[in-house]
């Protein structure tokens, strides 16, 4: 396992209170415990979920259609790839736009 698909099982792991969920999952296991926990906010936390959404920062039209009835996939599974498409921009984006860290800021600790 690469260390970016770490870095998004750790993200996803964080924002959807995913336990016990071991090092080392292939995305595709980690596709369908992340798909397993969608169907279940989908069902008894919608509001929840849908604000999760809006907190990872994905579009908002895309959920709809995810969640609508014209989606090709099941909604928790259409769900579950635009969560980890957006995790993979993020990590990317972290690591493509790193800052190297700031060494003349000695004196300024709060």
């Amino acid at each position: 396992m690469n260390q970016d698909t770490e870095q998004v099982r750790e993200l996803i792991v964080k924002d959807f209170e995913l336990e016990s969920v071991r090092e080392g999952l292939s995305e595709e296991e980690l596709f369908d415990l992340l798909a397993n926990q969608v169907a279940y906010m989908i069902e008894h936390q919608i509001e929840m979920l849908l604000s999760l959404m809006y907190r990872l920062d994905i579009d908002e039209a895309k959920v709809n259609f995810a969640l609508s009835p014209f989606s090709p996939d099941p909604a928790n599974m259409a769900i579950a790839k635009l969560v980890l498409e957006r995790q993979k921009q993020r990590v990317f984006t972290k690591a493509y736009y790193k800052q190297p860290p700031l060494d003349d800021l000695d004196g300024l600790e709060l």
